[in-house]
């Protein structure tokens, strides 16, 4: 769906028939669908997208989501938080700005700058706060096991009084694998968008199964909610179990 979005004057009106809508600049606009080449970005045909992308800025040189896709393909990491943070700067009701500002956030968490990470998720907290990345980056974990957004409420002390702490009851089986490397290699995606990842190992009729889950819960609706961004992300079949470990 078309978001209403603030263009500058020289902006390119290529429009088509669609739910366009009126700014305070009266300049009128439609995001190009770039779906189709994130599916193949997918799919591995990042030179052929690469390719598609040259034409796409010349003729749609200001619209936010070719910003995006040439922040996606752009391989320096700091090159791409500079093309995000043009697009949440003067595109930030674009569809893909909580995408770009999410992407920011995973840039400095990846670099160990887990203080500019946190500041980064709380803005996407605030600005978007239907979208569906705050679930993933909220769990992210700092290296000693806590959590990245602590807030007064899970602290353990607010006006005053210590509170208890949170109990995780629920987790992701994300997938189970004989093969040991396989596992690491979810884990391992996991881990680069954020969330936090374990392996167990469990014997099934003398078969060794090596269990990667992800995330911890305390109810089984955040759960649910979190499985659905993931499986759809990661192209998993995951579900929800209690955490038994």
């Amino acid at each position: 769906m078309v978001k209403m979005l603030k263009l500058k004057l020289n902006l390119l009106l290529f429009l088509t028939v669609s739910f366009i809508l009126l700014i305070s600049t009266e300049t009128l606009s439609q995001e190009i669908d770039i779906v189709p080449y994130l599916k193949k970005i997918e799919s591995g045909n990042l030179e052929e997208v690469k390719e598609d992308l040259v034409d796409l800025k010349n003729e749609h040189p200001d619209d936010p989501s070719v910003m995006f896709l040439d922040g996606v393909l752009t391989e320096n990491g700091q090159q791409a938080v500079v093309i995000y943070q043009n697009i949440l700067d003067n595109f930030p009701q674009s569809k893909y700005a909580d995408a770009a500002l999410y992407r920011i956030f995973s840039y400095y968490y990846a670099l160990g700058l887990y203080e500019t990470a946190k500041e980064k998720l709380k803005l996407l907290i605030k600005n978007y706060p239907a979208s569906p990345y705050i679930k993933i980056a909220e769990q992210s974990v700092l290296p000693g096991g806590e959590n990245i957004l602590v807030t007064e409420e899970t602290s353990g002390e607010q006006n005053g009084q210590t509170l208890p702490e949170q109990s995780y009851e629920f987790t992701i089986q994300a997938g189970a694998f004989t093969n040991f490397e396989n596992a690491v290699s979810l884990k391992n995606d996991l881990e680069k968008a954020g969330i936090l990842a374990r392996i167990r190992e469990k014997n099934v009729g003398g078969t060794t199964f090596h269990i990667v889950y992800a995330g911890q819960f305390v109810t089984h609706e955040d759960a649910e909610e979190f499985l659905q961004i993931i499986n759809t992300k990661f192209d998993l079949t995951g579900r929800v179990v209690p955490i038994n470990w």
